[in-house]
């Protein structure tokens, strides 16, 4: 593992790198130190190691690999956007799957590219996720409309209360129970309880399977802001290096 940087010069994008092969971790290595403005500060191989990784190089961004161990990666997605809700995370993926990416920006990923990006790409990506924006891989066929069958609109066999609809908005977003009391103006308790209506509701086992739910019912043209189509697709870049100017000014 690398070992962390003490410290960066000011202005320098911190990234740590989470992917379990080797020659993935070091091609990764590569792209981030030599992107003008951004730097590698570590790479544990283990996700174990990650949150204490992060808790002691203090990473501006997190790079993970959502292969295979999908379910593990967004586990650990979940705590660490709990833990470190100023922690960018962005996602390297196999899947081209709209499921997965949904499922992927329900945990707190904010940038969702395939695994064989350029180095401009994922560079933009980091810093378009730290700007708070969500970056969907423009490699990823989005299903339009009309191409598949009319869906049912979701719906519970007992309404959501108006108050239960705010804080599934606020699920939907990855906020925490603090989070949400503190945006909806209620207490952490009030929030606890109408999550569990909600579940109850929905008939889901927890709140990942809630927004699951949620996210996979929702017609591809809905502009409610939650699902895979309220995503900002990545520009069609040319593969060129940027600068740290170029990709500052972007339009993230």
């Amino acid at each position: 593992m690398s070992a962390p940087m003490a410290s960066t010069a000011r202005g320098v994008t911190r990234v740590l790198l989470l992917a379990d092969a080797p020659v993935l971790r070091r091609g990764l290595v590569s792209m981030i130190n030599e992107t003008a403005g951004m730097q590698s500060v570590g790479t544990p191989g283990e996700l174990r190691r990650a949150l204490t990784l992060v808790e002691s190089a203090r990473p501006d961004a997190v790079v993970v690999e959502l292969g295979s161990g999908r379910a593990a990666t967004l586990n650990a997605c979940r705590d660490l956007r709990r833990r470190f809700p100023r922690v960018a995370i962005v996602a390297l993926a196999t899947s081209e799957d709209p499921a997965v990416v949904n499922e992927a920006i329900a945990a707190g990923i904010r940038g969702y590219l395939m695994i064989n990006t350029s180095p401009t790409l994922l560079g933009w990506a980091i810093l378009a996720a730290r700007a708070g924006r969500t970056v969907v891989d423009p490699q990823i066929r989005r299903v339009e409309p009309s191409a598949v069958p009319a869906a049912k609109p979701f719906a519970p066999e007992v309404p959501l209360t108006r108050r239960e609809s705010d804080v599934l908005d606020e699920l939907l977003l990855g906020q925490s129970n603090r989070q949400i009391g503190r945006n909806l103006f209620i207490s952490e308790d009030t929030v606890k309880s109408h999550v569990k209506a909600i579940l109850r509701k929905l008939g889901a086992r927890d709140r990942a399977h809630a927004v699951s739910l949620v996210l996979s019912n929702r017609q591809p043209g809905c502009t409610c802001g939650h699902g895979l189509s309220a995503a900002v697709p990545a520009p069609e870049l040319d593969g060129s290096d940027l600068s740290a100017a170029d990709l500052d000014s972007a339009d993230i």
